[in-house]
Parts: C-alpha cells; structure tokens; sequence
C-alpha cells in the first residue's frame, strides 16, 4: 500500500504526527534510506519530543530490515548525529527531530558519509520516491541494534574550541527552552569555569514553556529577564534540536545572527588570514565589509544543503547564515548551535569586552530589519513586480536566492519560503538606521500580506 509522503521537504522530512509522520511511515523510511544508500553501519538519535522515541523506534525496524546495523546515542540534538556520523565513521546517520515545529510535529533530518547531506538534490527525493511506493526486497539477514555512548567524545570536541582557564568568572544564562540542549549544557558545567544560570533546563516533549523557537520575540522574554536579575555577561538561548543558537548581550539585548555571522568570521580570518568565509545571500554588506581584504567572502544560496556543499567545494573555514546558522570545518562542514556560543564567550574572555562593544560598531555601520515574514499567496508574481520597480535604478539585481537589490546606500532581499505561502523580508543599510526603517517599511506596505 502506498504512504503518504508530505512531510517531505526540500531539505528534511517534517510532518504532523500521526497523519503526515507515523510509526509505518518511519519504518518505510528506514527501508528507503537503506535501499538508497546501501549503509552498513547507521548512527540514530531523536529529540525531546512525545513522539520521538517511539518513530526512532520504527525508523530502526526499518533499517535493521534492511540488512543495516543500528548504533542508536538516544536523546540528542541534531548536531551529535552529525558528530557521531563523522567521528566514528559510519556510512550514515538519522536523527529524528521536528527542531522548534509545533508540539504535533515530527520529522527527521538524514547524512549520508563523512556527514554530507541528503537533501533533495542528493537522495531525499529518491527516498521519498521509495516511500511512497512502499515495495521494498527481502534483505539477506537483519541487522543489529547496539547502544553508543558518544557524549564523552563530542563533549571533548566542544572544550577544544576555548581556553578554560580565560573563561573563569564568567556569568552566562543558558535557556535550551525545554530542549535536548539541557543535558549537553549540565555536562559543561561540570568541565567549564562558568557560572551558569539555568532557565527552562528540563528536557520536557511537553513544551510547558512553548515550543522552543528563540526567534519569535515573545520566547525571548525568560532569558533577558534572567541576565537582568542575575547581572550575567551574555546569555544564550537554543531551539528545539539545538543546531541553532540566540545570544544576548549583557543588556538582555538581543543580537541579531547576522552580526555573530560577521563576529566569527572575523575571529577565524584572525586565527587564519586568507581563508574563505561562506554568507547567504538575505544580509550581506557586513560579512562582506569584515571579510574583505583579509580573506575571501563567497556568496552561497540560502540553506544548510548548500552552504555545506559550497562550504567543500571552497574548503572554507566557516560558514554563516543570518538565520542563526553556523557552519565550520572542522565540525565535518556541519552546522553546530553549541560551537558558535562557545567561541564568543572565548573572544569576550580574551579581548576584556562586553559583548555589545564586539557588536555595536558594526550593528551602526549597517543596521538591517532582521527577517519579517509575510504570508503572500502568489510570491512568484510579488518578486517580478518588485524588481520591475526597484530594479531600473538599482546598482545590481541577483536572483542568487529570491532576488536582491542592491543601492549605493542600502538594500534589500525577498525571498518565498520552500514550504509555506509565506515571503521573507530583510533590508539592510549603510549607516542609517532610519533609512533602513523607511525603507523596511516602503516595502511592507508594497507587499501587503498578513505576519506570518
């Protein structure tokens, strides 16, 4: 019998449970992933949702069916799937995680060797063929299930990126929002000279807080009110699966993506001039500014399947996205929500600066809107209009990803997203931050649509 194959993404799978994701679906899963990779060792894990473990539970019948060997770590964030996936050499890996979708949500997010990814240019939308047909061949013999401890491993690897001993009397709130984030953090504490301050810390698929998103302003409330109660030098905030982070400065100020973007940047162009800094294509005047001179900034389109790949292609040291995402090298080219806090509480530590002096200069040299979503129901035909008005006095125009418009003095990029009616918005300017205000707000208007 067929299955039903919507919540297959562009880049991952992710679907409302039971209908769109269930136990049947995760095994026929499980069976596709094999079928098109022909794995004989697979690394799995899932997050803190209801549903996770039992759907982890299916998707390994599956893959044990199929003739594979199962390495399961348990609980996690995405990123220990992608740690595991590398470290330990296996010829692939799964991690089932819906990240900060709605409690009823579920979904997965899958690596092929050395951590690469499976999107739907390299094998998703195979396996969603496979899936949805649901006819798959006897295996010789099935597989094995065996438990792995990993956490020891990946933690050290976290620890290499500070120097402990600079790191003492450091205050840092820590709000994993009730995700997997708790547990990496509680073993952290244990090896890091940093008082932490703990909101939300429990891993709970009961979202008794609201689904862990740190991008919607109003979950950002209990992490500014804990670093103003407790005087604490930053403090970090994670989403659901923790492969995307959100700091705070001192002030509970909340910093946009973009600018730790351009602050990591310039600390690895420090550490090795030269090198090549990947950046989306939604906010780029900064990163360009920081990189240029010192090291090689190559545009990419937006999402993590092809950062990574560009990431390769250019053997470029760090890779950032305005959307919170940061990639890096030697964490096999992977995105990581733990290296990226790690590394600017080692450049605060080293430098004796607060975290808003490592941002405010370059946050005044180019202010930008941060991301505004609107649901527009033909965004197809909203960016031609928009580049047939903007486009005739504009310095360049790309279609790199959505389109971008680019003026002496700002600039802007609108871009549809993969899975829903909605548009994405964000402008950015040199120096003005009214400028930026009036024109964000010019193109609301010429948008139209409702917040999304």
């Amino acid at each position: 019998m067929s299955l039903n194959t919507n919540a297959f993404k562009a880049y991952d799978i992710r679907g409302r449970v039971p209908d769109e994701l269930n136990e049947e679906i995760a095994y026929a899963i499980g069976r596709a992933y094999a079928q098109f990779l022909s794995p004989k060792e697979v690394v799995v894990g899932h997050d803190i949702r209801l549903s996770s473990p039992e759907l982890t539970d299916a998707l390994v019948r599956g893959l044990n069916a199929s003739g594979v060997n199962v390495s399961h770590i348990g609980m996690c964030g995405t990123e220990e799937i992608y740690f595991a996936t590398e470290h330990y050499g296996f010829d692939g890996g799964i991690v089932v995680t819906a990240s900060h979708n709605p409690a009823d949500y579920n979904g997965m997010k899958m690596v092929q060797k050395g951590s690469r990814p499976i999107s739907g240019d390299t094998g998703l939308n195979d396996i969603k063929a496979a899936v949805g047909e649901n006819i798959f061949s006897d295996a010789p013999g099935s597989g094995d299930l065996k438990q792995l401890s990993h956490r020891d491993a990946y933690i050290e690897k976290l620890l290499g990126y500070v120097d402990l001993e600079k790191l003492s009397g450091m205050k840092l709130v820590a709000n994993p929002g009730n995700g997997a984030a708790g547990p990496v953090i509680e073993c952290l504490m244990d090896k890091m000279p940093i008082d932490f301050v703990p909101v939300h810390f429990e891993a709970d698929g009961h979202f008794p807080n609201g689904v862990p998103n740190p991008l919607l302003p109003d979950n950002r409330a209990p992490t500014i009110n804990a670093i103003k109660d407790s005087g604490a030098d930053l403090g970090v905030a994670w989403d659901g699966d923790f492969d995307r982070c959100f700091l705070f400065d001192e002030n509970g100020r909340f910093i946009e993506g973009y600018y730790i973007v351009g602050l990591l940047a310039q600390a690895f162009l420090d550490k090795a001039p030269g090198s090549a800094i990947v950046h989306d294509p939604r906010l780029t005047w900064n990163t360009i500014d920081i990189v240029a001179g010192r090291g090689r900034a190559i545009k990419s389109k937006t999402g993590h399947a092809f950062i990574k790949e560009r990431m390769r292609a250019e053997d470029a040291i760090y890779g950032g996205e305005m959307s919170a995402h940061h990639y890096f090298r030697d964490f096999a080219y992977c995105d990581s929500g733990m290296v990226p806090w790690l590394l600017v509480t080692d450049l605060i530590a080293k430098q004796g600066k607060k975290l808003s002096e490592l941002v405010d200069e370059r946050m005044a040299a180019f202010p930008c809107s941060g991301e505004i979503n609107r649901r527009i129901e033909d965004a197809a035909s909203l960016l031609v209009e928009l580049e047939n008005e903007y486009g005739a006095d504009a310095l360049t125009v790309e279609r790199t990803d959505g389109l971008s418009v680019e003026y002496a003095d700002w600039r802007f990029n609108v871009r549809s997203s993969n899975t829903e009616p909605v548009v994405r918005l964000n402008v950015e300017s040199r120096g003005s931050q009214s400028l930026m205000e009036e024109k964000t707000q010019e193109l609301l208007n010429r948008m139209g649509g409702e917040p999304a």
